[in-house]
């Protein structure tokens, strides 16, 4: 049995993992999408990255499945998605299952939120 932490170093060993600044020089642009992984309850409390595209972790799968009667349509466009929760553990696991699932052009932010925030990236309430 593998513990999470074994489970988050594994994706972390086979996913792209953008440092904070370089997650903020690709904000803003038309070909990336940031997609925020965390619950409406932590987005409440902590703010949200701009135009990002919220997509609680547990539905991730069902949503970026164009098959699925939950399919959601940003996940069907030809874009670069970079995952984000608040500390990097959930988006490094999603970026894998995103990889797992035939994309391509995905990476998640080292340090999520948290790393974002006090970087002086973009946020709002």
């Amino acid at each position: 049995m593998k513990t999470s932490k074994e489970l988050r170093e594994q994706a972390e060993a086979e996913v792209t993992t953008l440092s904070v600044d370089e997650a903020i020089a690709l904000h803003g642009r038309d070909d990336v999408v940031f997609v925020d992984l965390r619950e409406a309850n932590e987005a409440d409390e902590h703010g949200r990255v701009p135009d990002a595209f919220p997509c609680p972790r547990g539905v991730l799968e069902f949503w970026m499945d164009q098959t699925s009667d939950f399919a959601q349509p940003v996940f069907g466009q030809d874009r670069q998605f970079v995952f984000f929760c608040a500390g990097g553990g959930r988006s490094a696991l999603a970026t894998k299952t995103a990889q797992d699932m035939g994309r391509k052009r995905v990476a998640h932010v080292a340090g999520g939120f948290n790393a974002w925030k006090a970087a002086g990236g973009p946020t709002t309430d």
